[in-house]
């Protein structure tokens, strides 16, 4: 028996359609987006009061991008994923567009070093994070219309490797190697479940690692990430400091944690406490039973995004099967890298932890992304192609 929720809307005069819409997406996404909203009060409470004397101010501006994020949401899951697919050069010719933008003295704005953001009024707006989803787009509608090459050709694979190389090229100018990272695995994933051959992408993920490795080794900047990375307490106050401080954090927390609010090392010794490591003052104040829930919500959301993509595949929709697949491969690779600095497992790369980090445009990208979810859920509901027994949860 489906758990789908149904809900009634006029397709046109006279006749209706049925809206069906997945509950544990919408579930588990409330609840993330939730947690995070307390998290980063939490994490921000003492840095906004010293900033602007307003304790409360990083919560109101995340309430904010949350409720903005929920209308994006609300309007993806009305816009049918065919447009999505017939506009997708459109949609790469507007990446590239966003990405060489922020770049442009005067249009993008530096925060920290880093030339990742365009300031909107009073508010910043990081253009990556739509580029990506578009790029996507563009990598799942290449998929489709050309499967054939990408399964028997090296250059039919290789063909839109090329243009996410280009993008992260511009990613890294910014610079922001750890977006580029996720950007290129997640489409070289995407392109290797439409149907690559194996050769290729093995060959792919080879050139990869050592294109990173030689990245991360030829940056003074990057070398120093690293090795801080690998044994942070040989330089506790300088390189090894965020890293140090995130597993004190995390070590404090123990089972159940020292209890909401109580977090000691978001007193101005954890940096971007509210950001990036948003993971360890969560581990501070709920212990290794709040860390597991929270990950299991993220289990969840990736596991369900996938198997819609198998269920869109069986149903002969392979844009569908390729978008949910291309949002729950970046999700999982996103917070698995979260995480993994936070724990000091991965050097630090300066990405958010989905639905929980403090971050505007990250925010309303992801939630919009989740909108998409949802419409490729529908449609592959109602395509009368997938039994009652796996419309279900």
């Amino acid at each position: 028996m489906t758990v789908a929720v149904s809900l009634a809307y006029s397709r046109s005069a006279g006749r209706q359609a049925r809206l069906a819409i997945d509950p544990v997406v919408v579930a588990v996404t409330l609840a993330l987006v939730l947690v995070g909203l307390v998290m980063v009060t939490s994490a921000s409470i003492t840095l906004a009061e010293r900033q602007v004397g307003d304790p409360f101010a990083y919560l109101d501006r995340q309430l904010l991008s949350a409720a903005l994020g929920l209308v994006c949401a609300g309007v993806m899951l009305l816009v049918p994923l065919s447009l999505w697919q017939r506009a997708a050069p459109l949609l790469l010719a507007a990446a590239f567009v966003l990405l060489v933008v922020v770049l442009v003295p005067g249009l993008g704005h530096e925060v920290n070093g880093s030339r990742r953001w365009i300031r909107i009024g009073p508010v910043n707006f990081q253009p990556s994070e739509a580029a990506r989803v578009a790029l996507l787009a563009y990598v799942s509608a290449y998929a489709v219309r050309y499967q054939e090459a990408l399964s028997s050709t090296w250059q039919g694979f290789f063909k839109p490797l090329a243009v996410l190389g280009v993008a992260a090229a511009l990613l890294l100018v910014e610079p922001d190697f750890g977006a580029a990272v996720v950007l290129v695995a997640t489409g070289t994933l995407v392109l290797f479940l439409a149907g690559a051959r194996w050769r290729d992408f093995m060959g792919v993920a080879a050139i990869g690692a050592l294109g990173v490795a030689v990245l991360a080794l030829t940056s003074d900047y990057r070398v120093r990430r690293l090795t801080a990375f690998m044994d942070p307490w040989s330089d506790p106050y300088d390189s090894g400091f965020q890293l140090t401080q995130s597993l004190i954090a995390i070590g404090r927390g123990e089972w159940f944690g020292v209890g909401l609010g109580s977090s000691i090392q978001k007193l101005s010794y954890l940096p971007e406490a509210h950001t990036d490591f948003v993971f360890a003052v969560l581990a501070e104040e709920f212990g290794l039973l709040g860390v597991a829930c929270v990950l299991l919500l993220f289990l969840v959301l990736v596991l369900r995004s996938l198997r819609l993509s198998r269920l869109a595949a069986e149903a002969g929709m392979p844009f569908h099967a390729c978008m949910a697949a291309a949002f729950g491969i970046w999700l999982g690779l996103q917070a698995f890298i979260n995480v993994g600095v936070n724990m000091g497992l991965l050097p630090t790369k300066g990405l958010t932890l989905p639905l929980l980090s403090y971050g505007r445009s990250s925010m309303l990208v992801t939630l919009a992304w989740i909108g998409v979810l949802l419409r490729i859920h529908h449609e592959v509901m109602a395509s009368g192609r997938v039994g009652s027994e796996r419309g279900g949860a």
